[in-house]
């Protein structure tokens, strides 16, 4: 079985620590850091396959980390903070992260998003050899094998949580997900916190859409859900 190697940024030792012990024992390398500056410079020096940041860190925010990482990599992102307010969720969605679990926090729920987080974007690059390698409709091509995502033959980039959302709807063309559908279809997990899907929704939408306050493609079926449509194909 891989080990795979988590990254802790959190500032307080004791909460640093207790993550480390959980995610040892789940049989995760662990790497700790206690600043924002630190953990950029860990993540650029080690093979890391999933980042759990705390927000508020001296030297450099959370926030402000996870958008210099962004810049270069799209590794799973899981944010650990105090904020609690749906805003601060929403924002910490916005900048890139993947999954946002608030302190107090229960250890077993971290590590079943970790675990969640890992399977979804590391173990289902492993299988599915016999799905189509490319998904293509109008000028949005997508690569199953490679996880990549080309509009007008330019590359975009998506999180892991982005590319499996837009994955499954153009899989699935025209077929209207609810959003507890999609949180659950992605995530593996009950529909918990299903009203980030939207978010993650708009998200998808100002990379792939000319105009993602009409959209072509993404669209939604209002009191229902969403759905992936081609614009060009006659009903």
């Amino acid at each position: 079985m891989e080990k795979y190697t988590v990254l802790v940024a959190e500032d307080d030792k004791a909460i640093r620590e207790s993550i480390g012990i959980y995610l040892q024992n789940s049989n995760y390398n662990v790497i700790y850091s206690e600043d924002g500056e630190d953990a950029i410079e860990k993540f650029k020096n080690n093979k890391v396959d999933l980042i759990i940041m705390d927000l508020m860190m001296p030297k450099l925010s959370g926030e402000a980390a996870i958008v210099k990482l962004r810049e270069e990599s799209y590794v799973p992102i899981i944010i650990l903070s105090a904020k609690s307010e749906d805003y601060d969720k929403v924002i910490g969605l916005n900048i890139g992260a993947d999954d946002y679990i608030t302190k107090p926090f229960n250890p077993l729920e971290l590590m079943a998003r970790v675990n969640s987080n890992i399977r979804r974007l590391y173990d289902y690059q492993k299988s599915g050899s016999e799905d189509k390698k490319y998904i293509e409709i109008g000028n949005i091509k997508l690569n199953t094998f490679e996880k990549t995502v080309f509009v007008d033959k330019k590359e975009v980039k998506l999180t892991s949580i982005e590319y499996k959302i837009l994955e499954l709807l153009m899989k699935n063309t025209n077929r209207v997900f609810s959003i507890e559908e999609i949180y659950e279809l992605v995530w593996n997990e009950p529909a918990i916190e299903a009203k980030t899907v939207t978010v993650h929704i708009r998200r998808i939408r100002e990379k792939i859409e000319i105009d993602p306050k009409r959209p072509m493609y993404l669209k939604v079926a209002w009191g229902l859900g969403y759905k992936f449509v081609d614009p060009h194909r006659r009903s």
